[in-house]
């Protein structure tokens, strides 16, 4: 093979960045890789902003003068990096460690804090005053407030009711709620006494919510009657009823009037008002617990069996959250931060940690789009965000829409965008900052349920480069491994962690010898925790995600990411949206493109040809699909992730066996029979 060796300078970049090309004889080989980068500077904060940021305060008061010497110190020096933001962002034990970190050297056992005794409401609700804590939006524009003080009487009066209900530490309590300020009182309530919170949207069907609280049987289940989406109303009792028929160790239903006054609680088994269970009067007197005592039991997505229970604890999800609100994302009080999601979630709970820098929450539960695709910007007006979360899903349906927040709406304090939930385009970046705002950080950030975490964050004091995520996170040992375990640079592999982080889940729910976390995390590269994304490290230290580990592509034995297809297609203005998948066939892997289009529109020769030559030109040929088919839409978990996995198992004729995990599981049959994609 003759391989011709080609640098060029790189477009729109500084000209200090350069392309390698690597051209064979045979087009199937040639690489892109880039000598620097070839993701251009959008966007800097200005040296006043920079200066006032805490990740700078911080950075200087560990002697440090930029941010990867910073990094680098908190990943070698883990104890000292975890005490110097203990004592930064003024987060106090009950009882003060025996010792930081034992047993260093293990992911799995290692030991945070151990000896110290906390609890994590106590810190949430340490601020006081009249300003509003939680701010709660609806559909039709309906608000409500709760001041610190109201809430912290509020949460005080909902454990009480609790512990009169014979919930004791260590009991589970459960949420089907939705996204409203009684769901934030009932966790902390749970919090402070020691018990453990889980929860699901009302979205979920009664075999989706007993698939994952059977498991942890709880002793209360706090829900509502009901709930509002795209202008619609929908009755949750039936289905209330139905969960509590079917896990016996629930003992009260805690009904929330969210949708009416109609509650008919003789429907109910052990059904009280909301109202009722809470006892006035009540004083907040939080319990310390251990460090690594359970907080909260999230659940992995479901789609391929029973939902994994992942527990995580009062101190490591403390630390863990403060850190990325305070440090990476500037957050402290007079901010108003909004993240659109459900409690299904666990940016639910990234969400209300907001709580414990002083922060007004703002929540909002119905339909994204609803009002023309209006609401939420509304939301942001009105409310004066300075903070705006949501997905790149999101963001690419609003490009898609024709809609320009700054047109229509005033945003003169919004300063951070957040997009998370799968990796956010290039264009998705152009589009923020062409039609949101020209002086904004956006930070696409990356972790997930499995550390309730982020290992891939924004940071303050960096710029943006468009398509990257600005920096790994503070604490977080994140390389880049080869198929061999080698950390490489510019090089796709999988994203890990190599070294103990204190918001590792505290194990799995019934799983005493670990064995199922252990094949979890630590079976690809052991004692070294695998994330399951596919990812490169660039090499002035940011992260490109390129999808998911398990739905990579294979073709020819060339792995790529399916978001690098995703990228590309999702440019036409003829798709909505797409999915990509690896079809076994005649001995090999060959990629299969699905694609939603807008109403209209066919999938003919001439756009086919379009889509193939966006792919080929941008990426390679091993990306260009085999076969390109037109579907009515595309199957999504109830966090709005396309479900790869699912999708080439109903290619494949294999059964899905968990539907009940997915937003939409009808979208499946759209896959099931397809003559085009024949047999292999």
């Amino acid at each position: 093979m003759t391989v011709t060796l080609a640098i060029v300078p790189a477009d729109d970049v500084d000209t200090s960045a350069f392309i390698c090309i690597l051209a064979g004889d045979d087009p199937a080989t040639t690489q892109r890789h880039s000598i620097m980068t070839d993701n251009p500077i959008i966007w800097s904060p200005d040296a006043r902003r920079r200066e006032a940021s805490a990740m700078f305060r911080f950075m200087q008061r560990q002697g440090f003068g930029d941010y990867d010497a910073l990094y680098q110190w908190s990943i070698r020096d883990p104890a000292a990096f975890w005490e110097a933001l203990c004592d930064f962002c003024e987060l106090h034990f009950d009882v003060p460690a025996d010792r930081t970190l034992a047993r260093p050297d293990d992911i799995m056992d290692a030991g945070w804090f151990e000896g110290a005794r906390l609890n994590y409401a106590s810190h949430l609700l340490r601020h006081t005053g009249a300003q509003p804590a939680v701010v709660f939006y609806g559909e039709d524009g309906s608000r409500r407030a709760l001041s610190f003080d109201a809430l912290r009487e509020q949460v005080a009066g909902v454990a009480e009711g609790l512990r009169r209900a014979g919930v004791r530490e260590g009991d589970r309590v459960g949420g089907y709620l939705p996204n409203c300020p009684e769901a934030i009182v009932a966790m902390l309530a749970a919090a402070s006494i020691g018990a453990v919170w889980s929860s699901c949207s009302p979205d979920f069907g009664i075999n989706g919510v007993v698939d994952r609280f059977g498991q942890i049987e709880p002793k209360v289940l706090f829900a509502a009657n009901g709930y509002f989406y795209n202008g619609k109303r929908f009755d949750s009792l039936h289905t209330v009823g139905g969960i509590v028929d079917a896990i016996p160790s629930i003992g009260t239903c805690v009904l929330v009037p969210f949708a009416g006054d109609v509650m008919e609680l003789d429907r109910i088994r052990g059904a009280v008002t909301f109202a009722e269970f809470t006892i006035a009067g009540s004083e907040f007197s939080p319990l310390p617990v251990e460090f690594d005592h359970p907080l909260y039991i999230l659940y992995s997505s479901g789609t391929t069996g029973v939902p994994k229970c992942i527990v995580h604890g009062h101190g490591g999800t403390l630390l863990q959250l403060v850190k990325e609100h305070v440090l990476h994302c500037d957050i402290g009080a007079g901010d108003r931060v909004f993240y659109f999601t459900t409690l299904g979630w666990m940016m639910w709970n990234w969400l209300v940690a907001g709580l414990a820098t002083g922060a007004t929450i703002v929540l909002y539960d119905g339909a994204p789009f609803f009002d023309d695709g209006r609401v939420l910007w509304t939301l942001a007006e009105r409310e004066r965000l300075t903070v705006f979360g949501t997905s790149a899903k999101y963001l690419s349906a609003l490009e898609k829409s024709g809609l320009r927040p700054k047109d229509e709406f005033d945003l003169p304090d919004l300063r951070l965008v957040l997009s998370t939930g799968s990796p956010l385009a290039p264009e998705s970046f152009d589009f923020v900052y062409d039609a949101i705002g020209d002086d904004l950080q956006l930070s696409s950030i990356a972790g997930g349920t499995d550390i309730i975490s982020c290992f891939v964050q924004g940071n303050p004091v960096l710029p943006v480069r468009r398509g990257e995520l600005q920096c790994r996170a503070l604490g977080m040992a994140v390389e880049i491994f080869d198929d061999g375990g080698s950390a490489v640079v510019e090089q796709q592999g999988e994203l890990v962690c190599s070294r103990p982080f204190p918001s590792a889940p505290v194990g799995f729910w019934n799983d005493p010898d670990k064995s199922r976390y252990r094949a979890a995390y630590f079976e690809r590269f052991p004692g070294v925790w695998a994330h399951g994304d596919f990812a490169e490290l660039t090499a002035h230290g940011g992260i490109v995600i390129h999808g998911r580990s398990d739905a990579v592509l294979n073709p020819g034995g060339v792995r790529i990411g399916t978001a690098e297809i995703y990228r590309q297609v999702e440019k036409l203005d003829e798709i909505i949206e797409s999915i990509a998948i690896g079809q076994r066939w005649e001995d090999d892997v060959r990629v299969v493109l699905f694609v939603v289009l807008r109403d209209g529109v066919m999938l003919d020769d001439a756009l086919e040809a379009r889509i193939r030559k966006v792919i080929r030109d941008n990426t390679t040929p091993r990306h260009v699909p085999a076969k390109i088919l037109a579907v009515a839409g595309i199957p999504r978990t109830r966090s709005g992730k396309i479900v790869e996995l699912a999708v080439r198992s109903v290619v494949h004729g294999e059964t899905v066996r968990n539907t009940e995990a997915l937003a939409n599981p009808e979208a499946l049959e759209h896959f099931r029979d397809i003559d085009e994609l024949g047999a292999a």
